[in-house]
């Protein structure tokens, strides 16, 4: 004899309790982060946050040996030398609240994702939950790998542009704390939410507001956008280290091109499927 399944719908207040309970997890998580962040303000800041404006940063380093084996010494990075002051009071004490509230934010990412799928996964379907199997770990990586290239990448590249960039050489740079902590957070997570693209695309070609047809025929606009956007970021004379930003970015969009395609082709399918078995 089969067992039946005792499933009922739950009401309005217990999907609300539900969201109460994830949301309040998602916020002790990050706090817990943060804390800890918070406590290690040495390695938080010395060796994180203020690491990019420093000689010795891995990404200048292995830039400087990616030029001399391609033979482009202006792909070797001598980062500006630029002094980071503080004009408030409180300036120091909000920056460690505000670093490590982001920091906590970025180390619990993957566990407040994992908390809203599971209020989530009640209301779907099993065919539902069979196509978004995993998704918690690639919406995970995707940030994660976002957060990594900005900060390996993007910020060394954005740091050493305008921390030495002058309009006249009798005004030099002496950077606030909170300037230069806002600028790098902020790119930081602006690029692990742009490495969210595909879900994005995911979600929209399944609600039939995207298409792969939209996707190319924007393909060369995007291009062109990625290209000015890299020229910002990496104002050098040589193209290669504008390459190093855009290209990353360029294949993000068409694996986002993929994914449509793969999904507008599926539904395609089932819809042909759905048509004969009506038929019939």
């Amino acid at each position: 004899m089969s067992k039946q399944k005792d499933v009922r719908e739950m009401t309005f207040w217990e999907h609300l309790d539900e969201l109460r309970s994830t949301l309040i997890w998602s916020v002790v998580a990050i706090a817990v982060c943060g804390i800890v962040a918070f406590i290690f303000k040495e390695i938080l800041f010395d060796h994180i946050l203020l690491a990019p404006k420093e000689k010795s940063f891995i990404s200048y380093r292995v830039l400087c040996k990616l030029a001399d084996w391609v033979a482009m010494p202006t792909l070797c990075i001598d980062p500006s030398s630029f002094q980071i002051i503080n004009i408030n009071l409180a300036g120091q004490f909000m920056a460690h609240m505000t670093i490590s509230f982001v920091a906590g934010l970025i180390v619990a990412m993957p566990f407040v994702v994992y908390q809203f799928w599971r209020f989530i996964k009640p209301g779907l379907t099993d065919e539902e939950k069979s196509h978004t199997r995993g998704g918690v770990l690639i919406i995970s990586v995707l940030f994660l790998t976002g957060i990594l290239f900005s900060y390996f990448i993007v910020v060394p590249l954005m740091v050493n542009f305008l921390g030495g960039y002058q309009v006249s050489e009798m005004v030099t740079n002496q950077i606030a704390l909170s300037s230069y902590t806002s600028a790098i957070t902020m790119m930081t997570l602006l690029m692990g939410l742009l490495f969210e693209l595909p879900i994005v695309v995911v979600f929209l070609t399944k609600a039939g507001i995207l298409t792969p047809s939209h996707l190319k025929k924007y393909r060369k606009h995007t291009l062109i956008a990625i290209l000015i956007i890299a020229g910002i970021i990496t104002p050098s004379p040589d193209i290669f280290s504008q390459l190093i930003v855009a290209v990353p970015l360029y294949l993000l969009f068409e694996f986002s091109v993929n994914i449509s395609s793969r999904i507008h082709t599926r539904k395609q399918l089932d819809q042909e499927e759905e048509s004969e078995v009506l038929n019939d």
